[in-house]
């Protein structure tokens, strides 16, 4: 609860903040502190889903999570176009609604989310265990652990760090959804471009066809391993099938981005490439808790980490790379690395074990 509902109230006052901006200093400010106090869900939700779920319903679970991440970039331009298209609103009540949205999340929370963290649940245990029999026995090393500069840069920040850097494990799979996470926010500028700028369409409906995306997510069924064996190499083979429509609707997205085609190919194409990415995303975080368990917060936070910076930069080079090449051209090369990046899963069904044995911080199968 202390990592997830402050910093949501956090959010919200520095949306108000951003809406109330009268500098441009001001709005670039506020929105920082914003992604500060944002990255704190987004990197602990899924630890929290390990930490509810067994890891054979966790999949539903992260299958939700997943459609939810495809939701903000899909359905928050069409919202934010209907906004800004009313001259009553304009763009400051794009950051008023998000801030209304944060509160009502944040005080839902409050009232109905328990505390799900092991450690403070078995502490609260042995305190009540202490209090009844009178027997000091009872207790938990997390009662006496302290809040320290060095115990957050530890487990926080270097720990995460530590993680992308040394293992392989967290190092590919992170980069792999890092690299489809940020193509699809590249689609923030690449669908403007082909519905409004080659289509002419008025910035509402031009809006529209990002609903393709989240549809082709929402109606991709949740993966179940494919055995009853609850490890991490049973999320890999639908890794492999969602790489697939990825690649299919990167290539057909591009080559139906021309006016000379009806706008629905491109749109229908584009819900192959949320189907793909909600798979490929879903199955990603799924093998991160799975093999991390206990450290599953700082792998799936060194992940969040990687997944920022393209989400971040490709949307940056879009607008240059489509001017010098066109739509067509561009997602042929993304469709191009995506192909580069589908052996990636092939390789861990048959060396995860291994690296899992050699690393420091991830489980071990049993048997």
């Amino acid at each position: 609860r202390w990592s997830l509902l402050p910093a949501l109230f956090g959010l919200a006052i520095t949306s108000v903040a951003s809406a109330s901006s009268q500098t441009a200093v001001g709005l670039f400010l506020s929105r920082f502190v914003g992604g500060v106090f944002g990255s704190a869900p987004v990197t602990n939700v899924s630890a929290c889903l390990g930490d509810l779920f067994e890891p054979h319903a966790r999949g539903a679970a992260v299958a939700f999570y997943a459609m939810c991440t495809v939701g903000g970039p899909t359905i928050g331009p069409v919202i934010g176009a209907a906004i800004t298209a009313d001259h009553r609103f304009g763009w400051r009540w794009t950051e008023y609604v998000e801030a209304l949205w944060a509160f009502v999340v944040a005080s839902l929370g409050v009232c109905f989310l328990p505390e799900l963290y092991h450690p403070v649940l078995l502490a609260r245990a042995a305190n009540k265990k202490r209090r009844e029999t009178g027997n000091p026995k009872y207790w938990h090393p997390h009662e006496t652990a302290q809040l320290s500069l060095d115990a957050i840069w530890s487990r926080h920040m270097s720990l995460p760090l530590s993680l992308l850097i040394y293992e392989p494990i967290v190092t590919c799979i992170a980069a792999y959804a890092s690299f489809v996470y940020g193509v699809l926010y590249m689609t923030l500028e690449l669908y403007p471009f082909v519905f409004r700028d080659i289509r002419h369409l008025t910035p509402v409906t031009a809006s529209l066809p990002f609903l393709g995306l989240f549809v082709g997510s929402a109606t991709r069924k949740p993966w179940y391993p494919i055995t009853n064996q609850a490890v991490p190499e049973a999320r890999l083979p639908p890794l492999i099938l969602g790489g697939t429509p990825f690649v299919i609707g990167l290539f057909g997205f591009g080559w139906t981005a021309a006016a000379g085609y009806h706008w629905l190919l491109p749109t229908a194409f584009g819900a192959f490439i949320g189907a793909g990415f909600h798979v490929t995303f879903q199955q990603c975080i799924n093998f991160l808790v799975d093999t991390y368990s206990v450290h599953a917060a700082s792998a799936v936070a060194a992940n969040t980490f990687l997944r920022s910076l393209f989400a971040f930069a490709l949307p940056l080079s879009a607008r240059p790379l489509l001017a010098q090449t066109g739509a067509g051209a561009t997602c042929s090369i993304l469709g191009a690395i995506s192909c580069i990046a589908l052996p990636i899963p092939f390789w861990f069904m048959f060396h995860s074990a291994k690296l899992r044995e050699k690393s420091r911080f991830a489980i071990v199968d049993s048997s």
